[in-house]
C-alpha cells in the first residue's frame, strides 16, 4: 500500500528495503536498532511509515509482515525472541516513536482502512463522538485519492497494531496456533501492562540517545480532561473539552498515551455494527449535526452530495470477528478490570474526588464506563446474534463472563474455598452491576436463546450452559441484578420525591442525606437509555417470560442427560461384535438400533460422565438463580414422558394428531433430533415387493421371486383348495402358504388404521429367504458339520428336510391349539 509521503526518494529507505529482501532477519533487526540509534529524526521519518507495514502488514492484507499472529517461541525461539526485544515498550520502536513525537512529525492515515462506521460517518462531514479523531482530518489535494487522519507518530503505530488484528486474513485451519502463545497477543499485554499501570503511574519516555532523554511531547491535539469523564457532563463542557487549553494540568500529558492507546484498541476492535445503532450511541449533538446534514441533503435533490447519503447507508460491511480476535479482546477486559479495580480504597470513594487526584486515577474510573461499555454491549450482541452455533461460542462466552466478574481481577480477591463453593459477591459491585445491568439480563436472555438451539447432548455445550449457570448463580448477585431491574422499572419521580424529602428532614439541615434511591434509579436508566434508547422494551430477567425460557432450559437439559444415558447403554457394546451378531441374525437388524453420531461417540463413557455431570450441576445452578422449586422439576421430568410400554420400547416423539396423521411438535423434533425418541419405523406393503436388504443376495431374491411367482401362478387353484380343508393337512398348508393380513399388524398412526384394510390374497409359496446371506451360511455351515462326521450332501438335505417338516408339524399343531383357545 502506497502513500503519498512516501513517493520523495530517500537513500536509508532504498537500502533498508533492499536488506530486507537480501539479509535475514536477524541481521536486519540488528542494522534497524543502529539506525535509529543513530540517523537523526529528518531522516527517520521518512523510513517511519515503510517501517511499520513491513512489521504488521498491509492494511488491505496483501503483505504479511513479520506475521506476528503466528509467531510462537517453541516454533521460532530466535525469530520470536528477536522481534518482542524490538517491539517491546523499551524496545528500540517504541524509541523511534517518541524520537519522531518530539520533532512534531505527523503521518497521514486513510480513512478508508478505519472501521465501516467510522468511515462513513468521516466520508459524510460528520465527525465521529470520539476525541480520537477531533481536528486531525485532512481533506484530500486536488487529484488526491480520499480523506487521511493526520497521526502523530505513536497514533500511527498503535492504529496499525491494533488493525493489523483484524485487516490481515485468518489463519489457516491446518496450522494450529495457540492464541496466547503468539508474539501479537504477549505485545498486547505487554503494552497494556506498560501504559495502563495497575500498580504505580506510567513509566515516562525512553531516552532517545545515551546523552540525554527526549522531552515529553504533548499531544499535538489535547484529549478530553480527566475532569470531564463523568457520564453526565454537559454538551457545553464537552464542546469545550476538545479545545487547547493554555492552563492544562501537565501531570495530563503524562498519561495521554495511555488514554490514546485504549481508544485506538476500543475503537479499532470493537466497533463494527449497524449504521443505525452507530446513530444511536453518537450524543446529542452529533445527533443534531446528522439529522442537519440529511435535511440538506433532502432539500437539494438534485445536488452531488445525493451519492454520498447512499454511501452511508451502504456500508454495511459483513464484519464477523475470529475467535484469535474474541480472545484479544478478552485480555484487554480483564487488564481493564485490574487497571480500574487498582485504586486505593480512599480513591474509588466518589466523594473524594477533587481538583488534587490525578489525571491517572480519573482515567483508571473512567476506563471503562467511558470507553468501553457502550461499544462492547454492541460488540456482544453482534457476536450473540451471527456466532454459529458450535463449540468455538466458548471464546465469546469467556469474553462475556470477565467482564461480568470484575471482583476476580481486583487486587482483595479472596482465594477459592477448598469445598469449591462460589464466594459470595460483594456489595461494593452494586453501582458496577446497576450501571451494567443489560451486560448482565439482556445477554443472559440472548444466550437462553442460543442454548435452546444447541445440541446440549455434546460435552462442549453442556460446559457451556453450566459456566453461565454458575456465575449468574454466585451468592448475592441474583439479589443485586433483582435490584438494578426495580431501580430501572421505578415510577420517575425524581424531583417530586427530592422536594418532599428536603422538606421533612428533622434532623440537622447540614447533616448528610441518607441514601437516596432516585439517584441509583436515575443512573440505571441513563445506562440502559443510553444502550438501547428511550423507546426500548425492557423484558425483566425475573419476569414471566423468561421464567418460560428458563423452564423450556430445564426441560432440554433432563432431555440431554436422558439421551446421554440412551447413547450411552446403546453403544457400549462393540461395535465390531454387534455388527457380526446383526449380520448373522442374531443381534438387531434395525439400522436405528444406535444414535446418530456424536461427541460423545468419539470420547466415550468419560464424556458421558461429564455431560450428566456439567448439566445436573447447571439444572441445580437455574435452580437457585430463578427459584425453580423441586416440584417443578419433577414435573418436567414426567412431563418428558420418561415412561415406557409394556415391550420395553419407548414411547413416540411428541405429536399431536391433525387430519392428515401425526404432526410433531417442537419438542417431538428435539426428541428425534437428538436420538432420544424416534417412530417404529417398518414395511407396511407385500413383503415379496418390500425393497431388497443389504443382507440379501441381490440377483438371487429376484430369481427367487420369478420362480415362486410363476409356481404360484401354474399351482393357485391346488393351494386354494388345500388350504380351504379342515383336516390336519389344510392347517400345515395354512402355515406355509397364507401371509398374515396387513390389518393385523402395527400401525403408528390412529388415522392410518382407518385405512388398513386391504383386499385378502389367496395363498402362496415364497422362497425369499433363500436369497438371505444368513440363510445360506447356516446351510454351509450344516453340511460342513456333516462332511466332518461323513454324512454326505443328500443324506445331509434329507436330515435337514426331515428336521424342519418335524418343526413344521409342531408349529401347525400350536398354531391350530392357539386358533382353538381364542374361540
Amino acid at each position: 500500500m502506497a502513500f503519498p509521503h512516501l513517493q520523495q526518494p530517500s537513500f536509508l529507505l532504498a537500502t533498508l528495503k533492499a536488506d530486507s529482501i537480501n539479509k535475514p532477519f536477524a541481521q536486519r533487526c540488528q542494522d534497524l536498532v543502529k539506525v535509529i540509534e543513530d540517523f537523526p529524526a529528518k531522516e527517520l521519518h521518512a523510513i517511519f511509515p515503510w517501517l511499520v507495514e513491513s512489521i504488521f502488514g498491509s492494511l488491505d492484507g496483501v503483505l504479511v509482515g513479520w506475521n506476528l499472529r503466528c509467531l510462537q517461541g517453541r516454533v521460532s525461539p530466535v525469530e520470536y525472541s528477536i522481534a518482542m526485544e524490538f517491539l517491546d515498550p523499551s524496545g528500540p520502536m517504541m524509541k523511534l516513536v517518541y524520537k519522531l513525537q518530539a520533532e512534531d512529525y505527523s503521518f497521514d492515515f486513510p480513512v478508508s482502512c478505519l472501521p465501516g462506521p467510522v468511515k462513513a460517518s468521516i466520508q459524510e462531514n460528520v465527525l465521529p463522538d470520539s476525541p480520537l479523531y477531533h481536528n486531525k482530518i485532512q481533506c484530500p489535494p486536488t487529484g488526491g485519492l480520499g480523506l487521511n487522519l493526520a497521526l502523530n507518530p505513536f497514533e500511527y503505530y498503535m492504529f496499525f497494531f491494533a488493525l493489523s488484528l483484524i485487516s490481515q486474513k485468518p489463519m489457516p485451519m491446518s496450522l494450529h496456533v495457540r492464541t496466547s502463545d503468539c508474539a501479537y497477543f504477549i505485545l498486547v499485554d505487554r503494552y497494556l501492562s506498560w501504559f495502563l499501570p495497575t500498580e504505580g503511574s506510567v513509566p515516562p519516555p525512553l531516552a532517545s540517545s545515551p546523552g540525554g532523554s527526549s522531552p515529553s511531547p504533548a499531544p499535538r491535539t489535547p484529549a478530553m480532561p480527566f475532569a470531564s469523564y463523568g457520564l453526565h457532563t454537559s454538551l457545553l463542557k464537552r464542546h469545550i473539552s476538545h479545545q487547547t487549553s493554555v492552563n492544562a494540568d501537565p501531570a495530563s500529558h503524562e498519561i495521554w498515551r495511555s488514554e490514546t492507546l485504549l481508544q485506538v484498541f476500543v475503537e479499532m476492535w470493537l466497533h463494527h455494527y449497524s449504521l443505525e445503532m452507530y446513530q444511536k450511541m453518537q450524543s446529542p449533538h452529533a445527533k443534531l449535526e446528522v439529522l442537519h446534514y440529511r435535511l440538506n441533503v433532502s432539500s437539494a435533490l438534485h445536488s452531488p452530495a445525493q451519492p454520498g447519503l447512499q454511501a452511508l447507508h451502504a456500508y454495511q460491511e459483513s464484519f464477523t470477528p475470529t475467535e484469535e480476535h474474541v480472545l484479544v479482546v478478552r485480555l484487554l477486559l480483564k487488564h481493564l478490570h485490574a487497571f480500574a479495580n487498582s485504586l486505593k480504597p480512599d480513591q474509588a470513594s466518589p466523594s473524594t474526588h477533587s481538583h488534587a487526584t490525578s489525571p491517572l486515577e480519573e482515567f483508571k474510573r473512567a476506563a471503562v464506563p467511558r470507553f468501553v461499555q457502550q461499544k462492547l454491549y454492541v460488540f456482544l450482541q453482534h457476536c450473540f446474534g451471527h456466532w454459529p452455533l458450535d463449540a468455538s461460542f466458548r471464546a465469546v462466552l469467556e469474553m462475556w463472563l470477565s467482564y461480568l466478574q470484575p471482583w476476580r481481577y481486583a487486587p482483595e480477591k479472596q482465594v477459592q474455598s477448598s469445598d469449591s463453593q462460589p464466594r459470595c459477591v460483594s456489595e461494593k459491585w452494586a453501582p458496577f452491576i446497576q450501571e451494567n445491568l443489560l451486560m448482565y439480563t439482556k445477554l443472559f436472555v440472548s444466550f437462553l436463546n442460543r442454548a435452546l438451539r444447541t445440541d446440549l447432548v455434546s460435552p462442549k455445550n453442556a460446559l457451556m450452559v453450566f459456566r453461565v449457570a454458575k456465575v449468574f448463580a454466585q451468592p448475592n448477585l441474583t439479589e443485586m441484578i433483582q435490584k438494578g431491574e426495580q431501580l430501572f422499572l421505578e415510577p420517575e419521580l425524581i424531583i417530586p420525591h427530592r422536594q418532599h424529602r428536603l422538606f421533612t428532614v428533622t434532623s440537622s439541615f447540614l447533616s448528610p442525606w441518607p441514601p437516596v434511591v432516585t439517584d441509583a434509579s436515575f443512573k440505571v436508566k441513563s445506562h440502559v437509555y443510553s444502550l438501547e434508547g428511550q423507546d426500548c422494551k425492557y423484558t425483566p430477567m425475573f419476569g414471566p417470560e423468561v421464567r418460560t425460557l428458563v423452564l423450556s432450559l430445564a426441560q432440554l437439559i433432563t432431555q440431554a442427560k436422558q439421551t446421554a444415558k440412551s447413547i450411552s447403554d446403546q453403544c457400549a457394546e462393540s461395535p465390531a461384535s454387534r455388527s457380526f451378531l446383526s449380520w448373522l441374525g442374531f443381534g438387531a437388524t434395525d439400522p436405528n438400533s444406535c444414535y446418530p453420531g456424536n461427541d460423545l461417540d468419539e470420547m466415550g463413557q468419560d464424556s458421558v460422565r461429564k455431560t450428566d455431570e456439567y448439566l445436573e450441576k447447571a439444572l441445580e445452578y437455574l435452580r437457585q438463580i430463578f427459584r425453580l422449586s423441586e416440584a417443578q422439576l419433577a414435573q418436567l421430568t414426567l412431563a418428558l414422558g420418561n415412561t415406557r410400554d409394556e415391550n420395553g420400547k419407548q414411547q413416540l416423539p411428541d405429536c399431536i394428531v391433525g387430519e392428515e396423521g401425526l404432526i410433531l411438535t417442537p419438542l417431538g423434533r428435539y426428541q428425534i433430533i437428538n436420538g432420544l425418541r424416534r417412530f417404529e419405523i417398518e414395511y407396511q406393503g407385500d413383503l415379496e415387493l418390500q425393497p431388497i436388504r443389504s443382507y440379501e443376495i441381490t440377483s438371487l431374491v429376484r430369481a427367487l421371486f420369478r420362480l415362486s411367482s410363476a409356481i404360484n401362478r401354474r399351482f393357485a387353484g391346488q393351494m386354494a383348495a388345500l388350504c380351504s380343508r379342515n383336516d390336519f393337512l389344510g392347517s400345515f398348508c395354512r402355515y406355509h402358504l397364507t401371509e398374515p393380513a396387513l390389518s393385523n399388524r402395527h400401525l403408528l398412526s390412529p388415522v392410518g388404521r382407518r385405512q388398513a384394510t386391504s383386499p385378502a390374497r389367496g395363498p402362496r409359496l415364497s422362497l425369499r429367504f433363500l436369497g438371505s446371506y444368513r440363510t445360506l451360511l447356516l446351510l454351509l455351515l450344516a453340511f460342513f458339520v456333516a462332511s466332518l462326521f461323513c454324512i454326505g450332501p443328500l443324506p445331509c438335505s434329507l436330515l435337514l428336510a426331515l428336521g424342519y417338516l418335524l418343526y413344521a408339524v409342531a408349529m401347525t399343531l400350536l398354531t391350530e391349539r392357539g386358533k382353538l383357545h381364542q374361540l
